[in-house]
């Protein structure tokens, strides 16, 4: 029962988060259709938003009730041995450690993934003083091909 209580927990999810990738892109759509039409449009995507927001609190709330009933399961005393008890512990906190493990790798990745940024940034602050300084080195020739087109004329005409 609870393998299949997660099945459903999990494909409810999957669907709640269709449904909010889907009312995105009908935002999206209703941002592009003339303003004249627009009002009635809008109207409909923030009722279908407060829907959504309804389900999702529904789904938090029922979330809420089966975690209180598994924390029940887990830790009521309902007559199981100790032994019972004792192995239901260390398997949450083999489940902690994972999750814990987990979390440490998700951090590495943050801070492996903050300093690629970092030196990413760096490039284009070189890259960027390069072109700023090819600009300056193109406007000073420019300006010099301008004197010299001047001095030319005035030869010509001379």
């Amino acid at each position: 029962v609870s393998d299949e209580k997660k099945q459903m927990v999990a494909n409810v999810e999957k669907q709640l988060e269709e449904a909010r990738e889907l009312l995105e892109q009908m935002e999206l759509e209703v941002r592009e259709i003339p303003p004249q039409s627009r009002g009635m449009y809008s109207s409909r995507m923030r009722s279908y938003k407060q829907e959504m927001g309804k389900l999702e609190a529904d789904f938090k709330r029922s979330r809420i009730a089966y975690s209180d009933e598994v924390r029940n399961e887990l830790l009521g005393d309902d007559g199981n041995s100790s032994e019972n008890q004792r192995a239901h512990l260390l398997d949450n906190t083999e489940r902690l450690e994972r999750s814990s493990r987990r979390l440490e790798a998700g951090y590495q990745i943050a801070v492996e993934t903050e300093q690629i940024g970092q030196e990413m940034l760096e490039n284009l602050s070189h890259d960027r003083e390069k072109i700023q300084r090819a600009r300056e080195r193109l406007r000073e020739a420019d300006a010099n091909l301008g004197k010299s087109s001047r001095i030319l004329t005035g030869m010509l005409r001379r």
